[in-house]
């Protein structure tokens, strides 16, 4: 069976490109953590709609403009496992990648220009600050005043982003991300991929047509540029990345919910490594592939 490509790669930016989430750092820099990660996680599961916590967050934390730039070196030192160089990957292959986040604009940006993303392909949520607060000469202190409410700040609205960026454009997308306001975005994508490789949620879990479990982002190479990419991947400059992604794959850290999909991935994923010669084959083909399965994947895991 033959697996398509995704031309069009969409990624959610927290918790699925950085282990961190933007507004709980805030949070913690304004010492309202706990309250916040609460609203944060009711949210992300679904308990809640973005748009019933957004204003609220903002509103307790009250960043500075400085504190809000700050994200961005968070969001750096905590860059999720093999995300620059799969980001890296998918473009030399042809792919067109996207951040689309309800995180706030300015440390999103500049992250994704980071991770090699083009800032135009890039969408977050824009905030105004009291020029007049603080050290206003200074603008640095500056204090939050508003968020530019829009697709991005209610729980349904990242599928109108989707659909905007990608306007009359050819080629298949795909969606990777780990909150419930990824999962409803599904529908304008071609294939929805559910993330827990920093946070589980059980809604995404049951719901999303295919899941990553590992903290490592390779697996969606085989996933987004299809099994046949893999050995020209492992022949070329992203062998150690292809390498992974096999290994992963192999031990169930992809699986399915929609099982039509999962048995032409698979048959599709098989015959891309059986035809794999010399080095490669014997280094990655040793090891059977267990049946597909969260246990599988634990079991792998924790070994």
């Amino acid at each position: 069976m033959r697996w398509p490509p995704y031309e069009h790669i969409f990624f959610d930016c927290d918790s699925t490109l950085t282990t961190v989430e933007g507004i709980d750092v805030l949070a913690a820099s304004a010492g309202k953590q706990w309250r916040v990660e609460v609203l944060t996680q009711a949210a992300m599961d679904g308990d809640l709609k973005l748009e019933e916590v957004y204003a609220r967050r903002l509103r307790a934390v009250k960043p500075t403009r400085d504190q809000v730039r700050d994200i961005r070196r968070a969001y750096k030192r905590s860059v999720v496992e093999d995300a620059v160089a799969l980001i890296g990957a998918l473009q030399d292959l042809g792919h067109k990648v996207y951040i689309i986040s309800g995180g706030l604009a300015e440390p999103v940006e500049e992250f994704g220009v980071f991770l090699g993303v083009p800032r135009a392909q890039i969408r977050a949520v824009g905030v105004t600050y009291n020029e007049l607060s603080g050290h206003w000469w200074v603008g640095g202190d500056a204090r939050y005043l508003d968020y530019d409410a829009g697709a991005l700040t209610v729980s349904d609205g990242k599928a109108q982003i989707v659909r905007e960026l990608l306007g009359e454009q050819n080629g298949r997308s795909l969606l990777i991300g780990d909150g419930n306001s990824d999962l409803l975005a599904g529908h304008a994508v071609d294939l929805f991929v559910g993330y827990g490789g920093v946070i589980r949620r059980q809604r995404v879990l049951e719901a999303a047509p295919a899941y990553l479990h590992s903290p490592s982002l390779a697996p969606l190479l085989a996933l987004a540029a299809g099994p046949p990419a893999l050995p020209r991947a492992l022949n070329g400059g992203y062998s150690t990345l292809a390498a992974k992604a096999i290994d992963l794959v192999r031990q169930g850290a992809l699986t399915f919910n929609d099982a039509r999909r999962g048995a032409k991935f698979e048959a599709a994923f098989n015959a891309a490594c059986a035809g794999l010669n010399g080095r490669h084959a014997d280094q990655h083909a040793s090891q059977p592939r267990p049946s597909s399965g969260l246990d599988n994947w634990l079991r792998n895991a924790e070994s």
